[in-house]
């Protein structure tokens, strides 16, 4: 294991190395020479534990699943000790945990953060922030790739004819992964320079925003979207994050043998346009429409942030960020499709009660996939943990001293990966005079919101239970 784990995590040393680079470039390009030591000093650092890959790449195993899912959780504990060094060595009076936070919560796609005023901070900085999120969104994805084993069968073939992955193919896969993501990065990047945004909140933003990350680069989102025309267009940007990865992809590369591939995207379509319809009919009072589908498209990609919104639909959109949007793609949440099949199953087991001589098949309808008792198993068992999971961190919160209100939202937002902001009603939140306790709670379960619930239920299965 530990051979796979050092190449595993090595990988992504590398990746940070790149991005320190191209934080070297920028300091370079606009003469931000008070940071660069810093970034030079990361990047040497970076490369070098990356560079361990090309000794301890022979003699590789087969790796359990086990294995794999430790490995992940591994990365997202070690990778973000990285990622906060250029936090603690460029910001004054910061300690370490403070830095550590922030790098989780960029690396986690999560978004709180320890700045109350980002205008302090130096402008490669808040690249730095932005990228830790879009390098924590691709290992998100990669991980799904190498944990593909948890996942039931039907919900594989939404983006893969391949069941099980030698490591040729999921070598393969990801690089397909890493070239989609960038393209859409890039898209992203493209839409909202175009809105006329500036180039340098253009490029933070789609950093954020492929990620499903929280981090702005700027202090309120109202001061770079100012208009009702840039609102809509962030949203549908945001769409990006809350439909499968490879929509985008299957769309330029459709073949009708792979009808499949649409099948959860289409599912998610005919969600995306029950709310919005529901929203302009019974909530679009004051003429806000657009401040409402920026929420809307916030919730469901798990983002979180937006514009003002009335405070009396918090809750509401606190539902939407727990359903979540697609199996694969950088949202998190409980994920819509998983939830729509427990009610379908549940549905079927109480009819099957009143009409005991009919027969009721769990499929899904406009598709060929019949889901198995077992895959209903593993989408209840996540919600079971996610329930703990939520009234654990409730207590903790609680214990803390955040009032009960407060603590519940903020689990939620934990647990879910989404930033605190007007959709929650906790936009004035600052996590910066927490107790110690508190952070170290808030950083422990980001990290179990971020990896796959169903995994947490494994784990435990082999070291609590012999059967």
């Amino acid at each position: 294991m530990i051979n796979f784990t050092h190449l595993y995590l090595g990988v992504f040393s590398i990746f940070t190395s790149i991005l320190s680079f191209l934080n070297i470039l920028y300091c370079y390009y606009f003469n931000l020479y008070l940071n660069i030591n810093n970034f030079i000093f990361i990047f040497i650092i970076s490369l070098f534990l990356g560079s361990i890959i090309f000794f301890n790449k022979k003699n590789i195993k087969k790796v359990s699943i086990y294995q794999k899912i430790l490995t992940v959780i591994l990365g997202y504990i070690s990778i973000p000790i990285l990622l906060s060094i250029p936090y603690y060595l460029i910001i004054n009076n910061i300690s370490f945990l403070d830095s550590y936070f922030e790098a989780i919560s960029g690396f986690t796609s999560t978004g709180f953060t320890m700045f109350n005023n980002i205008k302090h901070l130096d402008e490669s900085l808040i690249l730095w922030r932005s990228s830790t999120q879009w390098l924590g969104g691709l290992y998100f994805l990669i991980s799904i790739i190498l944990l593909i084993d948890i996942f039931d069968n039907n919900l594989k073939k939404s983006f893969t004819n391949f069941i099980n992955f030698s490591s040729t193919e999921t070598i393969k896969q990801s690089f397909k992964i890493g070239i989609v993501y960038l393209i859409l990065t890039i898209l992203i990047f493209i839409i909202l320079y175009l809105s006329d945004l500036r180039a340098f909140n253009s490029f933070n933003l789609s950093l954020s925003l492929i990620s499903s990350g929280g981090f702005l680069p700027v202090n309120n989102l109202e001061l770079i979207i100012n208009t009702k025309i840039k609102e809509i267009i962030l949203s549908l940007t945001m769409l990006f994050s809350f439909f499968s990865l490879f929509f985008t992809y299957n769309l330029v590369f459709f073949h009708k043998r792979n009808i499949n591939f649409f099948s959860e995207d289409l599912y998610l379509g005919f969600y995306l346009i029950f709310l919005v319809s529901f929203f302009f009919l019974f909530f679009n009072l004051d003429d806000n429409f657009s401040s409402l589908f920026l929420a809307i498209c916030s919730s469901i990609s798990n983002i979180g942030f937006s514009t003002q919104i009335p405070k009396d639909l918090s809750f509401i959109f606190l539902i939407l960020i727990i359903i979540g949007g697609s199996f694969f793609s950088t949202s998190s949440g409980i994920r819509f499709f998983k939830l729509f099949l427990l009610f379908k199953f549940s549905i079927n087991e109480l009819v099957s009660h009143s009409k005991p001589k009919s027969l009721f098949v769990n499929k899904l309808a406009f598709f060929g996939f019949n889901f198995s008792n077992e895959d209903f198993y593993k989408y209840f068992f996540s919600v079971i943990i996610f329930i703990l999971s939520l009234s654990i961190l409730s207590l903790l919160l609680t214990i803390s001293g955040i009032n009960s209100e407060d603590a519940f939202r903020l689990s939620v937002l934990t647990l879910m990966n989404t930033v605190n902001s007007f959709t929650s009603n906790l936009e004035d939140f600052t996590f910066y005079d927490l107790t110690v306790f508190s952070k170290l709670s808030f950083i422990i379960f980001m990290i179990i919101g971020r990896v796959e619930l169903i995994s947490i239920l494994i784990i435990c299965k082999k070291f609590f239970f012999k059967t």
